[in-house]
Order: C-alpha cells, then sequence, then structure tokens
C-alpha cells in the first residue's frame, strides 16, 4: 500500500520557487539574500518533519512562505533586546538579572563611546590595573584586605579552588553540594580545578568533629558553599563560619609546630548571593552579608554581582591580601577579567552603597525587594485603570489580587515577598494565546504570568514607565484576535 506521505513530500515547494514569491522578493532589499535561502530552507524543512511525523493531512504553500518571511522579518530585530518583567520574580535570571541603576547605565554609556582609564593611572601617568577601579570601593565596603573582580561567581569558585586546592583536599559538607542554575554543580566545578573533594557529615547534619576527623596532611581548603537557592528545615545542622575558622586555626598552629612545610588550611565561603545589606525587612531568612561572613572569620569570600548587590554580572573574591594578591596573579586572573563596561556599572554600583539608604532608592533590585506593598498595589492600581481603557467588559475581566512575588536568583530561597497582580480573566480568546502574543508579536515583550486559565501582571517588578506599553500589548492582543475571528 503506497505511503500517502510521498505524495505530501512530493508537494513541498523548492526552494527557489519560496524565494520568487513576490513577499520573499520584497525582502531583499533590506535582508541578504542567504539569510532568505536560509529561513526559506527551514520552513520547508519543518514542514517536511511534520509530515513524516505524520502531523500534516496536505501542503499549505501560502502557509510556507509565510513561516519562511516570518523568520526572515525576524532576522531584522535584535535578539537580545529589553522585555518587561511581570512576572513577580526580581532577581529573575532567564531575564537578565539585576536591573541596573540609572547611574551605572550611565557610567557604561560612557565607558562604551570612548577611550578610558581602564588600564591607565592618571595619577602616575603611567600603566595602570584593572583592578584598582572596584577594589578600593568593594574593601571599604565590606572591610575586607583586597578583592578581585571576575567576569562570574562560577569563574571566581573555580580560580579560588585551582589557586589553593588544585592536586589536595578540600573538605565540604555533604548538606552543601549544590546545583544551581545551568547545571553548575560544586563536585563538577571542583573536578574541573582539580581540587580533591573530600565530603562529610549526612545530607541533613555535619558537625564539627566531621571536618576534624577529615582533615589529613594533604588537606588545603574547609569549603563552606551558602545555601542561598534553596533550605533544609527541620532535623539539621550545619558548622558556622566561626567553627571553621577555629578547626584551620588549630590544625595550623599543629603544623607550625611540627614544623611541616605546607601551606595554611584556608577557609573558604562560597556565599553567592552576595549581600552588601542586611535587609532587615526578612527577618531571620535574610541573606548574611559579606562583611559578615568576613567578620565570623573567612580567609576568602566570593559571590556574584548581579544578583542581591544589584550590579553586573560579576563574580568577586575578597579577603586576606596575600591571597587576592596570588589569585591577580593566576593565569585564570586574565582569561576571566572583566570588561570596561561591567567594571564601569560594578564601579557606579559599588559608589551607591556609600549611603546605604541611597542604595535601597536607586538600586533597582534592593528597592523592588524592599518596597512597601501599599506602593505596589498603588502601582497595581494605575496598571488596571491603563488596561480598563484598552479593554472592554466583552473581552476582559480585570481585576486587583494579592500574590506572592519572589527574589529569584537563588537568593532568598524561604521568602514570600507579599505584592499585588492585576488579573486578567477571559472573555474572549485565551489566557495561552495572550501570552504569545505579547511575547512574540510585541518590539517590547511583556512577560508575565498564567494562573488557572488567567494572565497575571506582578505590579512589583515593573516601573510606571512600563504601564503604556503593557496596556498597549495587551490590546494589540484583542485587536488581533478580533480580526482573526471576522475572517
Amino acid at each position: 500500500m503506497p505511503d500517502p506521505r510521498t505524495d505530501l513530500l512530493r508537494a513541498l515547494p523548492q526552494v527557489e520557487e519560496l524565494m520568487q514569491a513576490a513577499p520573499m522578493k520584497a525582502l531583499e532589499t533590506i535582508v541578504p539574500r542567504s539569510m532568505l535561502v536560509d529561513r526559506a530552507r527551514a520552513a520547508v524543512d519543518e514542514q517536511r518533519q511534520l509530515i513524516l511525523a505524520g502531523a500534516v493531512e496536505a501542503v499549505d504553500v501560502e502557509a510556507i512562505l509565510t513561516d519562511a518571511v516570518n523568520g526572515a522579518l525576524a532576522t531584522l530585530r535584535p535578539s537580545l533586546r529589553r522585555v518587561i518583567n511581570a512576572t513577580g520574580v526580581i532577581i529573575h535570571t532567564n531575564l537578565g538579572r539585576s536591573v541596573l541603576a540609572e547611574p551605572a547605565v550611565q557610567a557604561v554609556v560612557e565607558a562604551a563611546r570612548g577611550y578610558s582609564t581602564l588600564e591607565y593611572s592618571i595619577e602616575n601617568m603611567a600603566r595602570g590595573s584593572r583592578h584598582d577601579h572596584v577594589e578600593h570601593l568593594i574593601c571599604a565596603l565590606t572591610g575586607a584586605e583586597a578583592a578581585i573582580a571576575v567576569n562570574n561567581n562560577a569563574a571566581a569558585v573555580m580560580m579560588v579552588l585551582a589557586e589553593f586546592a588544585a592536586g589536595h583536599e578540600a573538605i565540604v559538607s555533604r548538606g552543601e553540594l549544590v546545583e544551581i542554575g545551568g547545571s553548575f554543580r560544586v563536585p563538577d566545578i571542583m573536578a574541573q580545578s582539580n581540587a580533591r573533594m573530600v565530603e562529610v557529615g549526612a545530607t541533613n547534619k555535619t558537625h564539627a568533629s566531621d571536618y576534624e576527623r577529615a582533615i589529613t596532611p594533604d588537606t588545603a581548603m574547609l569549603l563552606k558553599v551558602h545555601p542561598s537557592n534553596y533550605r533544609m528545615i527541620g532535623f539539621t545542622e550545619s558548622v558556622s563560619k566561626t567553627d571553621l575558622r577555629h578547626i584551620a586555626d588549630a590544625e595550623n598552629a599543629r603544623r607550625a609546630a611540627a614544623g611541616e612545610d605546607r601551606p595554611e588550611l584556608l577557609v573558604y565561603e562560597d556565599q553567592g548571593s552576595g549581600a552588601f545589606i542586611h535587609l532587615d525587612v526578612f527577618g531571620e531568612y535574610a541573606e548574611p552579608t559579606v562583611r559578615e561572613s568576613l567578620a565570623e572569620g573567612c580567609d576568602l569570600v566570593s559571590f556574584s554581582g548581579d544578583k542581591l548587590l544589584g550590579g553586573p554580572q560579576a563574580g568577586i573574591v575578597v579577603g586576606r591580601k596575600d591571597y587576592i594578591d596570588r589569585l591577580k596573579k593566576h593565569p585564570l586572573a586574565r582569561a576571566l577579567r572583566l570588561d570596561k563596561m561591567t567594571l564601569a556599572a560594578l564601579e557606579a554600583t559599588l559608589r551607591l552603597y556609600l549611603d546605604p539608604e541611597d542604595a535601597l532608592r536607586r538600586i533597582p533590585t534592593l528597592r523592588m525587594l524592599t518596597e512597601d506593598v501599599e506602593t505596589v498595589r498603588e502601582r497595581a492600581e494605575a496598571l488596571m485603570a491603563a488596561l480598563a481603557e484598552r479593554v472592554t467588559p466583552g473581552q476582559a475581566h480585570l481585576e486587583i489580587v494579592e500574590e506572592t512575588g519572589r527574589a529569584g536568583g537563588g537568593s532568598l530561597p524561604m521568602c514570600d515577598i507579599p505584592t499585588f497582580c492585576v488579573r486578567m480573566r477571559f472573555e474572549a480568546g485565551n489566557a495561552q494565546g495572550c501570552e504569545e502574543h505579547l511575547q512574540r508579536n510585541r518590539d517590547v515583550p511583556v512577560i508575565g504570568r498564567i494562573k488557572r486559565e488567567c494572565v497575571l501582571f506582578d505590579a512589583r517588578t515593573i516601573t510606571e514607565e512600563d504601564i503604556p506599553e503593557i496596556a498597549c500589548a495587551v490590546a494589540s492582543y484583542f485587536a488581533a484576535f478580533e480580526g482573526r475571528k471576522e475572517s
């Protein structure tokens, strides 16, 4: 019996046939022909795969042409572009984590538009170091002796382990062998750095004696990994940084007394979230600050620049000057160094912290985390009023509802952040179709969330300037839906 798919495959248009169609010919003046050919071929290939899967009963050449044209038009849009975050997740990893403060944005523009003092010292009129732009600020804000910044915290962890534990043992609690976004796992990064991981304790409980028993002459590091993206509750126990400091001091004293020619056993914390201000609003669940970690006895602490710090993507290591000096000389320091624009944004963000109240007000991440819920409600009311002007009662029902926001980005996992959303219940169209339209058909995509067949726009993560754009986007969905229904 002949395979019906054979006739369908034969009915597929040739790529050149699509290229001769008027819509594709019209695009040749603004899109390179090679790119148009790629889009046409991709559209035909997609239809071919559907036929082979038995999902097509007839070949629609016009639909294939439309896919090719839309694919070509999509290449004219920047792939990396602004979106409106109406999800209620403040440090949204998929949407770029922390939003930069305006002074940081301006600093990036200034650094990008011309030459700069990236590695030049005006004071000495000679070559300088790119570390100097942020190191003194980080030290002043954390109490560290020295600091270095690289391109993210995973890189910082890798560099610390490679410098101080490569070929040696690093002891870590089983309860801290975490995995964070992008499948970054502590055991994997330790293996890549050539450090030998020694696991101690149980998943839920680790005692100081577990570390003490595991120490050998080849132990180089006691590693503490702060569980910034999860919490264990119930029958749990962990060893504090202060206790790890006492254990390391006792072992270093023993090595010195025995005349052993070995490096000091150091205490290193991968803190992750990088808080510079203790956010009292979150009570017992507030993340420890970098200054607190150093004060409790860590030789080195590393953290992210784009989480609770509220700056650009960066990995920052702070601690003892002799250890930081070694990191600056490590070959990875050049491979992982920050570019001028990131340094400009980081420096501008750090300067805001010189006045903590100014930081809370002007750094968007901190503002959104700590903003009074009544202020959020007022913004939700403004959004609903704008939507009500563009959405008719026969299209959707609008109401303000209480919801729970999240810090996101692997920070403050136990904290429910009260917020208000505008909930849109559909009388025409549906939530899935609206979501697709808001994201795929808008120059500035609007990212909300769906709950129980409704679209929610969270007022905590939007600004007043976003409100007209959201209203316009929603109105365009209903206009498009009505147009499809009439046709």
